[in-house]
């Protein structure tokens, strides 16, 4: 019998919440309003995060633009992670944890549906680097051996893929076909494949004699 596929959106969600319980900068983070997909290649990233909300958790802007709503069993999503196919094929354990820190990262400390202006790249430019990496080897400590576990599988998955992806911010009355409102209905499990390379092995283990 075929072994079956894991539910990676369920490793994923367990990771999210573990990070906001053990790191104090995080702890304005609530899972339960981040929906994480799987999605198509771009350059060299691993993760995005795109915000669902003007400032203040408003659909609209001062302008009149609003922004489709994304409502998953009911609950409005405030920010959608898309991990790339990088995350999947190029990355060990603890080069995944390290994505979805840098994308809880770039969060606002408002937790709003926008972004924190003070953490983008073009900001802070190699600083950035500078403010992530103690968050990502914190972490790393705390961080359960099984949920890390689970970060280094290989194989296949099923993770949330977009069946209609969401459009932009639009002005109402000026498109006739834009879809106001995403669910759980223009989402399906998708399969991915997840490569780990395998932990390198110093020359002084492997030259150490097996012992029976």
């Amino acid at each position: 019998m075929a072994r079956r596929r894991p539910n990676f959106n369920k490793t994923l969600r367990a990771l999210i919440r573990d990070i906001a319980a053990k790191l104090p900068e995080f702890g304005h983070v609530k899972p339960t309003r981040i929906l994480v997909v799987s999605g198509e290649a771009r350059r060299a990233s691993r993760g995005t995060v795109k915000p669902l909300c003007f400032r203040g958790g408003k659909s609209a802007d001062r302008t009149g633009r609003r922004k489709p709503i994304i409502r998953i069993r009911g609950k409005r999503m405030l920010y959608c992670i898309t991990l790339r196919p990088l995350f999947f094929r190029g990355s060990t354990a603890q080069a995944r944890v390290e994505t979805v820190v840098h994308e809880l990262f770039h969060l606002s400390r408002r937790f709003d549906g926008t972004l924190h202006s003070g953490r983008r790249h073009d900001v802070l430019g190699r600083a950035f680097s500078r403010k992530l990496k103690p968050l990502v080897r914190r972490y790393l400590k705390l961080c359960p051996p099984e949920l890390l576990s689970a970060m280094a599988h290989s194989g296949e998955v099923r993770v949330l893929q977009w069946l209609e992806r969401p459009g932009p911010a639009y002005v109402p009355g000026t498109h006739r076909r834009v879809r106001k409102v995403y669910t759980e209905d223009q989402l399906y499990y998708g399969i991915a494949r997840m490569v780990t390379p395998k932990p390198r092995v110093s020359r002084e283990a492997s030259a150490r004699p097996k012992v029976h």
